[in-house]
């Protein structure tokens, strides 16, 4: 049996479980991995206490949910109202539907849900799920210094000081392992703060009509980036999540096209995405732009696929060419029924409507060989790379070409 990894093996570990055997199992399981510092608790009232001791220093908490007292549900519910940021592990033997559901409901609190095992666990299963505890972690945004959010005068001072940058997180096409594009995240390279990511200062710019400046300080300099991909023999396409206010002035598809033309790129290697929501919209310019973007030869995706309100009628007045699966169809797919049916469902329309499909949210080998089974054109994801600065692409891009 493997071991984990030095720094999971120092977690701290709590079982909730109410029947003895189990918990006993799980704990033995977890020691047999390596973990040396494992609590127990046989139900829920006890969980919380523990939970909330500061001192017990809990980092992943295995959750039955039909434990007595508080169930597994209040109790995840009370965890997502404390300061302190476990992950949790949910484990049942209750109707996979059930277990979904609840799934759903612990991320709708914003409980850091690391997956579901299913009784009886398996120490294979158990080390897959907890692997992911690094992953999951590095995705939280970055504390700022003084831990008080930065205020929009600080963001548009940051924006002046040409502080934001592109990061660009690659992707695979799944046939043939070859990188096929990047997509670009907009990060702060705070002087004080350190890097930052986009909840920490989207939000204010959205709320009080900003977006611009960043948008455009993202597309000026993700357009040099794709010159200088290019200029080094990596004809790859860029990807620009776009928001909906830029999208509605005048004269943006115009104003995009000679940026592009300005750095020498040709319009194919760009795409623009768009989120499943703000395909709803019903603004003329929003959709005459992406109308003229279209007929310049730039590339539209639809992003977040199946998280937002839009109707099919919605998507199909954006004369899009790829559906991005969104991850929260993609994580567990492989392990889960109801998840799998809906990532199928999604990429069986891709197929039908001639679209390109790519499944963001790629984290194990289980969900590359799924996607890859069910016919997934690329995938994207921490499994493949993190978002990395640019300066880190060229050198990853010649290391993962060596396997392909």
């Amino acid at each position: 049996m493997e071991k984990l990894p030095m720094p999971l093996a120092e977690l701290t570990y709590l079982v909730v479980e109410d029947n003895e055997f189990q918990r006993r199992w799980l704990v033995a399981m977890l020691t047999n991995l390596g973990a040396s510092r494992i609590v127990e608790a046989a139900d829920g009232l006890s969980a919380l206490a523990i939970l909330q001791d500061p001192q017990q220093g809990i980092d992943i908490c295995f959750i039955d949910l039909n434990i007595p007292g508080m169930d597994g549900m209040e109790l995840i519910r009370h965890m997502a109202r404390s300061a302190n940021p476990v992950s949790i592990v949910l484990a049942s033997a209750l109707d996979p539907a059930l277990v979904f559901s609840v799934e759903s409901m612990s991320q709708a609190y914003g409980v850091n849900l690391l997956g579901t095992i299913t009784k009886p666990a398996t120490p294979e299963g158990l080390a897959a799920l907890i692997s992911r505890f690094g992953t999951q972690a590095s995705r939280r945004p970055a504390p700022s210094g003084d831990g008080e959010a930065p205020t929009l005068e600080e963001i548009l001072h940051g924006l002046q000081e040409d502080q934001f940058v592109p990061y660009f997180q690659p992707k695979v096409e799944l046939a043939t392992g070859k990188v096929k594009g990047v997509e670009a995240f907009a990060r702060w390279e705070h002087p004080r703060r350190g890097l930052m990511g986009p909840g920490t200062f989207i939000p204010a710019l959205e709320a009080n009509g900003k977006m611009d400046q960043l948008s455009w300080s993202i597309i000026r300099q993700s357009a040099a980036a794709c010159r200088n991909l290019h200029d080094a023999g990596h004809p790859l396409s860029v990807s620009l999540n776009m928001a909906s206010q830029p999208l509605g002035e005048l004269e943006f598809a115009e104003h995009f096209a000679a940026c592009m033309i300005a750095h020498g790129i040709e319009p194919g290697f760009i795409t623009i995405e768009i989120t499943e929501s703000a395909a709803s919209t019903e603004m003329p310019v929003f959709l005459e732009n992406l109308a003229r973007l279209r007929m310049k030869g730039f590339t539209l995706a639809v992003d977040d696929y199946g998280t937002g309100d839009a109707s099919m009628q919605h998507h199909l007045r954006i004369p899009f060419s790829e559906l991005k699966i969104d991850r929260s169809f993609v994580a567990g797919a492989a392990h889960n029924e109801a998840l799998g049916l809906a990532l199928a469902s999604s990429l069986e329309l891709a197929q039908k409507l001639r679209r390109e499909s790519t499944a963001v949210g790629v984290e194990t080998r289980q969900d590359w060989d799924l996607l890859h089974k069910l016919g997934c054109t690329n995938a994207q994801g921490y499994f493949i790379a993190k978002p990395m600065a640019f300066m880190a692409l060229p050198g990853w891009i010649e290391e993962w070409s060596q396997f392909f």
